[in-house]
């Protein structure tokens, strides 16, 4: 490994690093949520969360975008929501005779959509293009997003009333699906704490911090990300665990070859992270769940027994191994 891959790798652990600290002096806790929006950010993909209200993600997405410089825009689902409220509308201009593009908040670096679940999936699909081609459709004229372009969703968990499932050709098109819940006792202890500190106003948190990285930061890091080595077992074993989402009896629709792309794109990012030119099947592991569990549909037999899609991967990831 040449000396200045070395340093950028390097970088881009230290980034990660320096966002992590900033972060946690306002947020206890997810640091797994943390680390999946690093690595989505710097592998081009886009991040799903479920989790109840209260549980942080919306704090955690708006220090993100300051921390990196991000135009940063959040959508709140509701039923009424309609594509046009998202992607924009093409309004004539009297004054000038011509049609010109009111654009949505889609148009922006950084897109939360909050309770992306509550939206019709009329208006989910608004977003499909975005997300897969970073660029957006209106009346007939394709308009290309801002680069970078970077959406995180979140949905409450399915049984919460007012909600429509996300689509599947949807939910394929997110890089990582976590899924967060409340915190534990320590942890809660310490948000009360920080609350009589004083030190949960996110207003005085906004004002002290500054931005760490730059767009160009950040493209740069993803150039870097794709040089990390990954050798033939490596793949093989991303394959395997895909392969066994497809004929595992309890999964009646497996994951895509999409799941693969992220696989490895997130192994790749998650070396770099942890200051390696090279990806090691621990990064496979750790990232499988994220990849996986928003992509399998269990059968009907497994749903009614209690099985759940991560007892699935669990599973699956106990009994493949590298070759």
């Amino acid at each position: 490994m040449n000396d200045d891959l070395t340093r950028r790798i390097e970088a881009i652990a230290n980034a990660y690093e320096d966002i992590r600290l900033t972060t946690q002096q306002m947020v206890v806790g997810n640091l797994s949520l943390i680390e999946e929006i690093f690595i989505s950010m710097i592998s081009g993909g886009h991040l799903l969360i479920e989790g109840v209200p209260g549980t942080a993600k919306t704090t955690i997405c708006k220090i993100f975008a300051r921390l990196i410089d991000y135009d940063f825009k959040r959508v709140q689902g509701a039923v009424d929501l309609q594509p046009a409220d998202i992607i924009g509308v093409r309004i004539y201009d009297r004054n000038k005779s011509e049609f010109i593009l009111q654009k949505g908040p889609i148009f922006t670096n950084f897109l939360m959509v909050d309770e992306m679940n509550r939206l019709t999936p009329k208006t989910q699909s608004a977003l499909l293009e975005a997300m897969s081609e970073r660029q957006t459709t209106i009346d007939g004229t394709t308009y290309p997003l801002p680069d970078p372009y970077f959406a995180i969703a979140t949905q409450n968990p399915h049984e919460a009333e007012g909600t429509f499932p996300l689509i599947e050709s949807q939910c394929d098109r997110f890089m990582f699906s976590t899924v967060l819940a409340h915190l534990d006792a320590a942890s809660e202890l310490e948000i009360l704490r920080r609350e009589r500190a004083g030190e949960l106003d996110w207003k005085i948190y906004r004002d002290r911090i500054a931005p760490l990285l730059s767009p160009a930061d950040v493209a740069a890091m993803a150039a870097t990300v794709r040089e990390v080595r990954v050798d033939e077992a490596a793949l093989a074993y991303m394959r395997d665990i895909v392969l066994a989402t497809r004929s595992h009896g309890d999964i009646r629709l497996g994951a895509s070859s999409r799941a693969s792309i992220a696989l490895l794109r997130g192994s790749m990012a998650r070396a770099a992270m942890n200051n390696r030119a090279y990806v090691i099947p621990d990064d496979t592991r750790a990232l499988a769940p994220a990849v996986l569990r928003h992509r399998i549909l269990l059968t009907r037999e497994a749903a009614i027994t209690g099985v759940t899609a991560d007892a699935v991967i669990t599973e699956i990831l106990e009994t493949v191994g590298v070759s």
